[in-house]
């Protein structure tokens, strides 16, 4: 379910519910329960500007919410959605003699603006030591009092920072799933910003600044050692009071002529576009990969070609010079089932993959070609390979394919030769649709790890597994070959399950779940069938699928999502993820925990998985 892999998820409050509670009918169940309420305990907190409430009830009676009658369903299930204040909000669940009491904090997500004359707390920016290359902008932000007169000295130098006019508040993604991701318009916040140049010639003396250094002349050295420039010292003036604090981050002037060089230790260094979580994907590098370091935010280092890493994804190579590499020639290698490229190079240099509409692009950084020779054999999936030298730092390889479908990549260093696995389509190997194809299912979540809950305690790992043993068994009479990552009641980190993929290369691999929603969702309408996909290989499977399964059954459409998430991101084949239906949704659960539902949902997907291998095989 998403809920657990992107927002805080919603979990259980009751005792563990068996597979065999799973599959008896609602009414039954009903009629022998109380009030419930699973989804928000009390003493949730939460900076969303309304919650719903999962729970049930016998369905003779009414149940209330702060004296107000909630609509529920057939069975007695309710999820109505209600506005909270800032801070503290109480609720008060009746049902007949029956009372739950439940309070939930509404966090402010605006920065407390202070009366006095003081910087509002964690507020001063940069919070982390910081490194940048000389000529590099740095900028400093602080909340203080409206019309205060704010500067921070660094070094010699005094910047001013100025009150900044108001900009939205972006949503965070999982916005998107809700359709409330719209600009957000921010409260009056007297947010104070200014930027200086590291290494800036200082036009009054025509010398260069470095913290307490003054160097001569008006261009900017390549420095031999670091210079530290310190932490910066914010000031603020207000109704002539004057305070000052320290910054939390020292800032680093880095010597271009001796830039550190980091190499990835882990297997597939996460690569992003920014120095947090928070930002972007790029193509994870290799093991063994090796690039400058061209700044540092704390614990995240710059590469040189752009990206930010984990530090800890990383070993420093004393001594190295800035990796650089030319390349001559490409190989291949023709294996059962895939086609292996090398690309022999000096040092092992940062890579990305784009895949397009037939046609998978590979370019390298740090890298320029002496190319004039390569081999060009017919073969199996590629048509041609063209490259070309983008800029003098970047070569580009792109394979011309002879089909839209991809059916899966790697990326790997053998000493400095770059090796790129293409994997060819399966071969059908006997008379049943799907003899030949190997299919990887996931039941999401396992263990502790119970993903979402249903109105009566239902727990969404139980039917993960009750529906991809359905599907497993719908697909071996069809001829597949199946592997499950769990079958059983076991936790498997999201790292696990991917290795599991990466290991057993299979023809798809489809992680099955059942969907939730960010507190500020609307539970009680919001329902459907929901494919998520993330390389463009899998775009086609997860469209497919989608459309086959609310057409076959007539399920409400939840949409088809690119989406960055653990179990849509391997490369090594088509990697899907579907959420079924809205444990959330008090009527859609009766469709989830029906024997028959059950069935019917497995047989479909089973039918569909053959329709798209048919249509690909033409």
């Amino acid at each position: 379910m998403l809920c657990s892999y992107l927002f805080s998820g919603v979990k259980p409050v009751l005792g563990l519910f068996l597979i065999s509670s799973i599959l008896t009918p609602y009414s039954v169940l009903a009629s022998t329960q109380s009030l419930k309420v699973v989804y928000p305990r009390t003493n949730h907190k939460t900076s969303a500007d309304r919650i719903f409430f999962i729970g049930t009830a016998p369905s003779t009676g009414q149940v209330l919410i702060n004296g107000k009658l909630i609509k529920r369903s057939q069975s007695g299930h309710f999820a109505p959605s209600l506005p909270l204040s800032i801070g503290e909000n109480n609720f008060t669940i009746r049902y007949q003699n029956q009372e739950l009491l439940i309070k939930v904090t509404r966090l402010s997500i605006q920065p407390e603006i202070p009366t006095r004359a003081t910087f509002a707390p964690n507020s001063l920016t940069p919070s982390v030591d910081i490194a940048r290359l000389p000529g590099e902008t740095v900028c400093f932000s602080a909340v203080a009092p409206p019309a205060s007169k704010v500067r921070v000295k660094l070094g010699l130098q005094t910047i001013s920072l100025l009150p900044q006019p108001q900009i939205a508040q972006l949503p965070d993604n999982k916005a998107a799933l809700t359709g409330r991701n719209q600009p957000i318009a921010s409260s009056s916040v007297s947010k104070y910003e200014g930027c200086t140049t590291v290494g800036q010639s200082s036009q009054q003396t025509g010398t260069l600044l470095y913290g307490n250094n003054i160097i001569s002349g008006t261009v900017i050295p390549d420095t031999p050692t670091l210079i530290e420039l310190g932490k910066p010292e914010f000031q603020l003036t207000t109704n002539g009071k004057t305070v000052t604090q320290t910054g939390t981050g020292n800032i680093t002037v880095l010597p271009r002529a001796q830039l550190q060089v980091a190499e990835v230790t882990s297997d597939a260094g996460v690569a992003r576009t920014g120095s947090s979580t928070d930002f972007s994907r790029l193509t994870p590098l290799p093991k063994g990969t090796r690039a400058s370091i061209t700044g540092r935010d704390g614990d995240w280092l710059r590469l040189d070609y752009g990206a930010w890493i984990n530090s800890k994804e990383t070993r420093i190579i004393p001594g190295s010079v800035a990796p650089r590499t030319i390349i001559r020639s490409v190989g291949y290698r023709n294996l059962q089932g895939k086609t292996e490229i090398v690309f022999p190079l000096q040092v092992p240099v940062p890579v990305s993959v784009q895949q397009g509409d037939k046609s998978l692009t590979l370019t390298l950084y740090n890298t320029t070609a002496q190319t004039d020779t390569f081999r060009t054999d017919n073969n199996p999936i590629i048509s041609r390979l063209d490259w070309q030298q983008v800029n003098p730092n970047q070569v580009q390889y792109t394979f011309n394919l002879k089909t839209n479908q991809q059916w899966g990549y790697k990326l790997r260093y053998e000493g400095t030769s770059l090796v790129l696995t293409m994997r060819h389509p399966p071969t059908q190997t006997g008379r049943k649709p799907l003899s030949g194809v190997k299919v990887l299912l996931d039941p999401g979540h396992g263990g502790a790890e119970s993903g979402a809950t249903g109105p009566e305690g239902t727990l969404e790992k139980d039917v993960n597994l009750v529906i991809s043993r359905l599907i497993r068994s719908d697909l071996i009479k069809r001829g597949a070959t199946v592997v499950m990552t769990r079958n059983s009641d076991v936790e498997l980190s999201l790292v696990d399950r991917q290795k599991i993929i990466d290991a057993e290369e299979p023809t798809i691999a489809l992680s099955v779940h059942h969907n939730s929603l960010p507190d500020n969702g609307d539970a009680e309408n919001i329902k459907g069938f929901g494919t998520f996909w993330y390389n463009t290989q899998a775009h086609d499977l997860a469209l497919f699928l989608h459309n086959y399964v609310v057409e076959k059954i007539r399920r409400p459409s939840y949409g088809v999502f690119w989406n960055n998430l653990a179990l849509t991101r391997p490369a090594s084949s088509p990697s899907v993820l579907l959420e079924l239906g809205f444990m959330s949704n008090p009527n859609e659960i009766e469709l989830i925990t029906n024997p028959e539902d059950q069935k019917k949902m497995a047989r479909t997907i089973s039918n569909g998985i053959a329709e798209w291998f048919k249509k690909n095989r033409k």
